[in-house]
């Protein structure tokens, strides 16, 4: 037997534009609650606001404090079935206990003790792992072994079966990102189980995938089905490193190839189609030299940044903050964000952007130029 839900509550309002709330008026409003109706003009105000009023907020999140937990996390809780991962989910506190980091993005610190498994599982979310410090886990991607190391963007469609294993005599941790928020939201989340245990006993120096995938400016010919997301499993970080380093040298050289003057950036993407890792995923590394400020920017969606070196100021909104390795922060949809370098500042960030732009949503504003 179910219950029927409550009904709507409709309130009489002496906003401007309210009609006066009388006797017969009242009777109309417990009419609209009795048929599930609500007037579009007691809410219009809330429903579409001048500009985006997310009810999420900046907020930012201590690795000197993430870690410690996890580590004692570690100690306590098991990892296995039931629980699945041991994975600490940052939980934006204008989200009403959700453990969300926003409306549309999840991002939690994963721990795994000395020889370890995280069991075998697949979901329609898309997901990746970064890593900020340590080496030794092996993430296995429908069979395919990928070593995680410091620097690493490790990205994995939805509805790969993966696992991870730790190896080594050292606890390692590192940042889940996935959308989970956002298919929650839509219903269209579906997830399975796989074997408990996870097939290690190969660990080759490069996976089958970068084998294929990993060579710049190459595509194998016998691989030309372009897919929806990246079937590259690891993004070294020596890559990553060295291109941030060239287009800092290039800028020095008196050539205009950064995004802003002492601050590089590049995007990780899916090498089948040139476009971003995964359809609901952006995912990016920011450099900024010593004394680097940025323009103040505006963007339509939500973004996740952490530091993974040096020590710099962040404001988002109307917070601010010193950060340094490791700590993590988040910029709600259309608050502005600055950033600045005390020492040289790297930041990976991971955003919604691709379904705002999908949907001709996006947005940006910097400094009087709209986008």
């Amino acid at each position: 037997m179910t219950s029927e839900p409550p009904p709507a509550r409709v309130q009489a309002t002496d906003a401007p534009g309210q009609p006066e709330p009388t006797p017969r008026l009242k009777e109309l409003y417990r009419t609209f609650e009795q048929h599930s109706l609500i007037p579009l003009w007691t809410e219009i105000g809330g429903l579409m606001p001048p500009q985006p009023a997310p009810a999420a907020v900046p907020h930012l999140w201590r690795w000197a404090e993430l870690l410690p937990a996890a580590e004692e996390s570690g100690e306590l809780v098991p990892v296995g079935r039931g629980g699945e991962r041991r994975a600490l989910a940052l939980a934006n506190p204008g989200l009403a206990g959700r453990p969300f980091a926003t409306a549309t993005l999840w991002a939690a610190i994963q721990y795994l003790n000395p020889g370890e498994n995280a069991p075998v599982h697949r979901h329609s979310q898309h997901a990746f792992r970064f890593v900020v410090e340590g080496e030794g886990v092996w993430t296995v991607v429908d069979g395919d072994p990928v070593a995680m190391r410091r620097g690493d963007f490790l990205p994995q469609a939805g509805w790969h079966w993966h696992g991870h294993h730790n190896r080594t005599d050292t606890p390692m941790a590192w940042i889940d990102g996935l959308d989970i928020p956002f298919q929650h939201h839509i219903d269209a989340t579906f997830f399975e189980f796989g074997p408990d245990d996870v097939q290690t006993r190969a660990t080759p120096e490069h996976s089958a995938s970068e084998r294929l995938w990993a060579h710049p400016g190459l595509r194998p010919l016998t691989r030309l089905r372009p897919t929806p997301a990246t079937p590259l499993l690891a993004y070294r970080w020596e890559y990553t490193d060295r291109a941030l380093a060239e287009q800092l040298a290039l800028e020095a050289e008196g050539h205009a190839v950064t995004l802003e003057p002492g601050h590089a950036a590049v995007r990780y993407t899916n090498p089948t189609t040139g476009a971003d890792v995964m359809p609901t995923l952006r995912c990016e590394f920011h450099r900024l030299v010593p004394g680097t400020r940025t323009a103040v920017r505006h963007e339509v969606g939500s973004s996740v940044f952490q530091v993974f070196d040096g020590r710099g100021e962040v404001g988002v909104g109307e917070a601010t903050w010193t950060v340094e390795r490791g700590d993590l922060f988040v910029v709600p949809s259309w608050q502005p964000l600055t950033l600045a370098a005390e020492t040289g500042l790297d930041l990976f960030r991971f955003s919604d952007a691709p379904l705002f732009e999908r949907l001709h949503l996006h947005r940006s504003h910097q400094e009087g130029h709209d986008s």
